[in-house]
């Protein structure tokens, strides 16, 4: 039987990490149709500039890290394409040129829709998804890893899908990307931890590789009780959507979780890695129809 030619493509792209572009947006565009400011067009085209920029950075980090020797075939995780010699080198740098450019056409839309802050988001943020494993110095081998999903799949997601729409802001709606930033960092420490030992070798230093593995445990039970705290945070400072306090709850599926991380190792945690996902299009979920009351 023939193989399907896509399968390398489909293995590429990762889906396990898709919730951390999808679920900021569909947040962002709960709360500004919650405040009744939403634009439908908008939000598609933030929805889909999300999506290039992770499936573009997912695709870069596949070149990258093979070509760093990262990704060798004693990895735990995922097939990675390119070390498996499924895709060439010219194939890969074409893709990867392509949805990163499909979401530059994709900020040019939403700058002649809300101006130049969304012009610098969208050029960071593809800068970044370039530069997480490119450059001398790669964010994700010097430990900045984090700090970059954090931002850009949280406060920088939510506020600026929000924002599209609207073109307004308040400090709630920055707030309200905090707890989905927090959970997308958790499946970045999840994907470290289970690569801690191949990334030492390669010198890709992540946070989990520089301190350990006790460390990035306690880092993912940290992001998932603060993205626990902050809906209790939201609604003290605006007094109103009292139902987003309801998302707590959907955090208590995190619990299983949270064992595997704490006393599984290696493909276990492949299964962990979805499941956080999987918590945090919940979370969003939740916290968006709260919004809505």
């Amino acid at each position: 039987m023939k193989e399907n030619p896509l399968k390398p493509w489909l293995l590429a792209f990762r889906f396990k990490t898709l919730p951390a572009a999808l679920a900021p947006v569909f947040l962002g565009t709960g709360l500004a149709y919650g405040d009744g400011v939403h634009h439908w067009p908008s939000a598609c085209i933030a929805l889909f500039g999300a999506l290039t920029i992770q499936i573009g950075t997912n695709l870069a980090n596949d070149y990258f890290d093979h070509k760093k020797g990262a990704d060798t075939s004693e990895r735990v995780g995922p097939v990675r394409v390119m070390q498996a010699g499924l895709v060439s080198p010219t194939a890969m740098k074409c893709a990867i040129g392509l949805m990163f450019g499909l979401a530059a056409l994709a900020a040019v839309w939403l700058y002649l829709r809300a101006g130049w802050p969304i012009a610098v988001i969208g050029i960071t943020a593809i800068l970044s998804g370039i530069l997480y494993t490119a450059g001398p110095f790669p964010l994700g081998y010097i430990g900045l890893g984090e700090l970059f999903v954090f931002i850009f799949f949280g406060p920088v997601a939510v506020a600026g899908t929000y924002y599209v729409q609207s073109l307004e802001m308040n400090g709630a709606i920055i707030l309200s990307g905090i707890a989905p930033g927090l959970l997308s960092t958790a499946i970045l420490a999840v994907n470290n931890l289970r690569d801690i030992e191949t990334d030492r070798r390669s010198g890709k230093m992540t946070l989990a590789a520089r301190f350990g593995a006790e460390f990035a445990r306690l880092e993912y039970l940290v992001l998932v009780l603060g993205a626990g705290v902050m809906p209790s945070v939201i609604f003290w400072i605006t007094r109103d959507h009292i139902l987003v306090l309801s998302s707590v709850f959907v955090l208590l599926a995190a619990v299983p979780t949270i064992a595997t991380v704490f006393f599984r190792s290696g493909p276990a945690l492949n299964k962990a890695l979805a499941q956080t996902g999987v918590v945090l299009l919940g979370y969003c979920a939740v916290f968006a129809v709260g919004w809505l009351q």
